[in-house]
């Protein structure tokens, strides 16, 4: 077998592909030949991607700077063989490291959705026999029969078809399946969409027969090598990972530089550095770097995203990727597929012309809910026999149904006559009366070389012939001698206002078809083209679109007040694009013309294209690898960009972004395999509650944060203190990771479900290259860890002033005050703008059961007799209670007043 390039199968005649494939259509391939074939180009499979193990998912989670120095400071206090300190740094880690662990193993159980699709039968013609055969044991130059209801199980050169359609909106975005013929060679330029003669793997055939011989197998079809630029795509990080790495070295960078400095404040203090003055300088180091590091941070954040996952999933929002679950929240561009996505992918008859007036017809979709209004009020729609006759040619003459199902209508054929036949129904017309009244004698398949499709009916009882055509407006109108009129009698044929209709109804990207009929002799049992040549009567248009889901519409108008651009990108048509685009608004801020073609887009280097994809709305005719410089080229310009899809062209899109959203009903295996997320309703609209609940999680996060790190800060600076002043220790190392790790998770994830602030919808995204946290939120931070640490210094030197008390009873009574604090705190980052009052007291219950917990756990952290002996506590009395309590409120109310400030200041 001689060897050329997939690209150029479409252009070549079938002569030249039966000769480069060495092969007899009638007879097939020989059984050894398909032996030697198979060896030689492997079986008709996609190669699939690498998963990580569970070893290597465990082990990353211990890939993380502030992990580092948790682990360094354990390995530290076992060569002191502080033998218990040691122990719990270690169990800590190993707990972070599970959560992660867990959450990310649930994560990685992906869907093997690409070699599924191709895991289907054929049916193929070897040694002169047809034979059943699992599509993967296809190869080269097998000569494949396809029917209606058949996966095309690789890319096939047609033969030979009858009546041939196939649905490959999954590739093209096409809502109607295509016409397919084993037409002549095409140029060579030819776009996947007008490939013709091409049948690819995993569409799927509607109606009518075929015969291809295979030309491409496995990961050189077209699904193949969109599973190649899938796995080519890069896999970006999430803004809030990127936020996260980058603020855990600079944190990093922080506590080892000041351990550096606390290392040898604590050797200058001793002025000779015997072994116990080196140990209790490390010590020190290791408080500093346990009381440091923010050990419940990755805690707080997997359980802040893992409830957030809980939360989209109830609102129909299934997210794949843990860290994805917020990316929507910073999202600032919004890339969708039309089809199914934007548009309910069932086509509608909105407009039909007949007896020289127009109708407008309401409802949409495949419900039969809607009516005919006269746009000039000539005749009533109930009267008007044009519309009638027009509407009874539109159900005759068809092939198709409609059947219910417990998903609702679902259409057993072409979408555009499913279209005819809801329009119909709405104009009061019954397929099954009018099937009986009127059976078919004979019938004219559409042919794409006649552009038309007719149907001979006999009356019953009258014993009259007519034949009813549908198709292209040229073809039909030129064959038309009169018109009907909308009294049901013959009228003058006017061609030039017919096409003057034809243009406006184009213009607002409606698909036409133009219906007629023709009387025969009662004797006429069958009809040919000749028959209908001439002499036809026009009944009039129906112009139909696949239309926007209302849900969508506003879907869209809140996202732009969000700040959040929407760009549709679709491989239909410009004109339909275009019209959808307008409803949808999305050319509302657009000054020039807002859409832009496959074709003309490859004009355009990779560098213009950045501009260009920021200025317009609307792409037309994509190509699947012009998804992705799409993406690439927004991505390029700072952007945060999430792309919706449900077809196979979706799939390297999809992977590129930076969340890429599949529709769980209609989507294909292939999309929901490459995304972040999958919209379980199919519904735009879910996209705007995704994108409202990944910014309350972001908000929530970043509570989180400004709650913890003043904790760990004030720890820091009086580990920092204690040091340089010879002050002596008031917490010690295993209090720091008590306070750090149960009061992380019994406090710190509870404001994982506060609720959405007011008028978070109304706010423009967040940079995407902002920090982490804002300057000012910094000096918050610092701010209030030092005046935690004043609390902890003023009541460890009031306890250990006290008669009778012990250095435990002192140090247990700061670490108290250190959690009491933080307490009243966490009432403060319940909002970052506003008082907990406003949100309501009670609006969070978790937050004030997990106080409960707390102060349950403090209790037994101070009194229980084992953990007086674990952690070296001394109880303290009501007095001390009371010192802390009232220290901690005076606290709280001065968090309130700098809150106030910065509100009315307008900071942050």
């Amino acid at each position: 077998m001689k060897t050329i390039t997939t690209e150029s199968w479409h252009h070549l005649t079938q002569k030249q592909i039966l000769d480069l494939l060495e092969i007899d259509p009638e007879q097939g391939l020989h059984p050894l030949e398909v032996e030697n074939r198979l060896r030689r180009y492997g079986s008709n499979t996609l190669t699939q991607k690498e998963t990580k193990t569970g070893l290597t998912i465990f082990l990353e989670q211990f890939n993380q700077p502030l992990i580092y120095i948790l682990m360094a400071a354990g390995v530290i206090t076992g060569i002191l063989a502080e033998w218990v300190d040691m122990g719990v740094i270690f169990a800590v880690v190993w707990l972070n490291a599970m959560v992660g662990f867990i959450q990310e193993a649930k994560a990685m159980q992906a869907m093997e959705a690409l070699t599924q699709a191709m895991q289907s039968e054929a049916t193929v013609v070897r040694g002169g026999q047809k034979q059943r055969i699992g599509a993967k044991e296809l190869v080269p130059g097998d000569i494949v029969l396809l029917n209606s209801g058949d996966k095309v199980p690789a890319d096939l050169r047609l033969l030979s078809s009858r009546e041939l359609q196939i649905d490959e909106s999954a590739f093209t975005g096409e809502s109607i399946p295509v016409s397919k013929q084993a037409s002549a060679n095409l140029p060579l330029e030819t776009l996947l969409a007008e490939q013709s003669n091409i049948a690819h793997a995993s569409t799927l055939v509607t109606s009518g027969t075929g015969k291809g011989v295979v030309v491409t197998i496995g990961d050189r079809t077209q699904i193949g090598q969109i599973n190649q630029a899938i796995a080519a795509a890069e896999v970006l990080s999430t803004p809030l990972t990127r936020k996260i790495e980058q603020f855990s070295l600079t944190l990093m960078k922080v506590i080892l530089g000041i351990a550096g400095l606390t290392l040898v404040a604590s050797l200058v203090r001793h002025e000779v550095v015997t072994r116990s003055a080196l140990k209790q300088a490390f010590l020190e180091v290791v408080a500093l770097a346990v009381g440091a590091v923010p050990e419940g941070l990755p805690v707080v954040v997997t359980i802040t995203l893992a409830l957030g996952v809980s939360r989209m999933a109830k609102r129909n929002a299934i997210i794949r990727k843990l860290p994805a679950v917020e990316t929507l929240g910073s999202t600032t561009v919004i890339c969708t597929d039309k089809t199914g996505t934007l548009t309910q992918n069932e086509m509608t008859v909105q407009q039909v012309e007949a007896g020289g007036e127009k109708f407008d017809v309401s409802g949409i979709g495949y419900g039969f809910e809607g009516e005919f209004t006269s746009t000039e009020a000539k005749s009533s729609p109930e009267l008007n026999q044009a519309l009638r006759e027009c509407l009874k040619a539109g159900l005759l003459c068809n092939d198709s149904r409609l059947v219910i199902t417990e998903e609702g209508r679902r259409v057993e054929g072409d979408p555009t006559e499913a279209a005819l036949i809801v329009a119909a129904k709405k104009g009061g017309l019954s397929p099954e009366e009018l099937g009986k009244e009127w059976p078919r004698i004979d019938a004219i398949p559409f042919e794409s070389q006649y552009m038309y499709m007719a149907t001979l009916h006999l009356q019953a009882d009258q014993r009259a012939a007519i034949v009813y055509l549908k198709g292209s407006v040229e073809q039909i109108l030129a064959r038309c001698q009169d018109a009907y009129s909308n009294l049901g009698e013959p009228q003058k044929l006017d061609p030039e206002a017919i096409n003057k209709s034809v243009t406006q109804m184009s213009q607002q990207g409606l698909r036409l078809l133009a219906l007629a009929r023709k009387e025969f002799a009662t004797e006429k049992a069958g009809i040919s083209h000749d028959d209908l040549a001439e002499g036809l009567t026009f009944l009039g248009l129906q112009a139909m679109i696949d239309p926007p889901r209302p849900e969508a519409i506003a879907a869209v108008a809140i996202c732009q007040k969000a700040g959040i651009r929407v760009k549709m990108i679709t491989g239909d048509h410009q004109g339909t694009a275009a019209a959808i685009g307008r409803k949808l608004g999305l050319d509302s801020n657009s000054s020039q013309s807002f859409t832009l073609s496959g074709t003309e887009l490859d004009r355009f280097s990779d560098r213009e294209l950045i501009s260009i994809a920021e200025r317009v709305s609307v792409f037309a005719r994509v190509a699947p690898e012009q998804k992705l410089r799409l993406v690439r080229a927004l991505q390029a310009n700072g952007n945060v960009v999430a792309m919706t899809g449900d077809g196979v062209n979706d799939a390297p899109a999809l992977r590129q972004a930076d969340i890429g959203t599949a529709m769980g009903i209609t989507g294909t295996e292939v999309a929901k395999e490459a995304a972040d997320m999958v919209l379980l309703d199919d519904n735009f609209a879910t996209i705007r509650a995704a994108v409202e609940e990944g910014r309350r999680i972001y908000d929530n996060i970043v509570k989180s944060i400004i709650w913890l790190l003043p904790t760990n800060a004030s720890l820091g600076l009086i580990i920092v203190i204690s040091s340089f002043f010879n002050l002596g220790m008031p917490v010690t190392p295993l209090h720091i990771l008590w306070i750090n790790t149960i009061a992380a998770v019994l406090l710190g994830t509870t404001l994982a479900f506060e609720v959405a602030e007011p008028g978070i919808m109304e706010r423009s995204p967040r940079l995407p290259h902002s920090p982490l946290l804002q300057r000012p939120v910094v000096w918050r931070i610092l701010f209030y860890g030092a005046v935690l640490s004043a609390i902890a210094f003023a009541v460890y030197n009031l306890k250990q002033s006290a008669p009778n008390s012990s250095l435990a009873a002192a140090q247990t009574a700061a670490a108290n005050a250190i959690v009491v604090g933080q307490i009243f705190l966490l009432f403060n980052c319940r909002s970052r703008n506003y008082t907990m009052f406003k949100l309501g007291f009670f609006s969070n219950p978790w937050l004030l059961l997990g106080v409960v917990l707390m102060l349950i756990a403090q209790l037994i952290f101070t009194y229980a007799p084992i953990m007086n002996q674990i952690f070296k506590t001394d109880p303290i009395g009501l007095n001390d209670w009371a010192v802390i309590t009232g220290a901690s409120f005076g606290f709280y109310l001065f968090v309130e007043l700098i809150k106030t400030y910065f509100r009315r200041t307008d900071k942050v």
